[in-house]
């Protein structure tokens, strides 16, 4: 089967939304340029990483300058919610779709199944249960890749040094195109921006709960709910007691786009 074209190795073409910079690519877009720094020859000085970032995470990262710099620093954000891709179009934007990480799980393994058997990937976080089901529904769906390793790390706020020693350690030693991380925002996202330069790797996904949506420990929500932007409804309806604060910050997030608006119409009206 013979590979579609690809764009050239470059950074996505982004869109400023409250001060970030998202990426403008479709999901086909991104998937394609993501298997191509998950298989492209090692002659970098460290891995490529991504971020998936929502109105909740945004609003995180202000009060968190370690989170910011995360974010900032990232290869590519990716907008992870009907939200950003509503604040695109209030702010006539170019967002075209929304681009989360339960489905770029699939997505890309897919692709990297069909066009790059051999890609060695690593999965790092949830527990050893998860891990062991995600183990074998990966093997019996992607039969053409190989899962270099899994590990469930301690449950701590902050890794102690001798944590991050065993893990990158056991990243590296797997010889791993693609790791995969799933230790929740924002603790992934500042852990690849911590640790990348000691990980021997080409690609770093920090993807949150996709390992427990794609094992079915969380279920995903109807068809209609997803092409209606409510994944964060259901996923509301099934840990209320963990997620309901977060929404909270979903006025917060559209007043703030409403002042980007307002600010740049000012602006123009003042240049004109």
């Amino acid at each position: 089967m013979t590979e579609p074209a690809m764009a050239p190795d470059r950074l996505p073409d982004t869109e400023n939304v409250t001060g970030y910079p998202f990426s403008t690519a479709t999901f086909a877009e991104t998937i394609t340029m993501f298997a191509r720094w998950s298989t492209r020859p090692v002659d970098q000085r460290m891995p490529r990483y991504f971020v998936c970032a929502n109105p909740h995470s945004l609003e995180v990262a202000r009060k968190d300058p370690e989170f910011h710099d995360a974010v900032m620093n990232a290869d590519w954000i990716t907008p992870d919610g009907a939200g950003i891709v509503l604040a695109s179009r209030l702010l006539g934007g170019r967002i075209p779709e929304r681009v989360c990480g339960p489905d770029i799980l699939p997505a890309l393994c897919t692709y990297l199944n069909r066009y790059h058997p051999g890609t060695r990937m690593f999965f790092l976080g949830s527990s050893p249960e998860n891990l062991a089901e995600l183990r074998t529904r990966i093997v019996a769906d992607y039969p053409n890749l190989v899962i270099a390793g899994t590990l469930s790390p301690p449950y701590r706020s902050e890794f102690t040094e001798k944590d991050l020693a065993a893990m990158i350690a056991a990243v590296n030693q797997a010889d791993t195109d693609l790791l995969w991380l799933g230790l929740g925002a924002p603790k992934q996202e500042k852990w690849a921006y911590r640790h990348r330069q000691r990980l021997q790797v080409k690609l770093i996904g920090p993807i949150g709960g996709a390992f427990d949506w794609y094992t079915g420990r969380i279920k995903l929500p109807p068809l209609w709910m997803q092409r209606a932007g409510l994944q964060w409804l259901h996923r509301l309806v099934q840990e209320p007691r963990r997620l309901w604060r977060r929404n909270l910050d979903s006025p917060i997030f559209l007043l703030r786009v409403l002042r980007q608006k307002w600010a740049r119409r000012r602006l123009l009206r003042r240049d004109a």
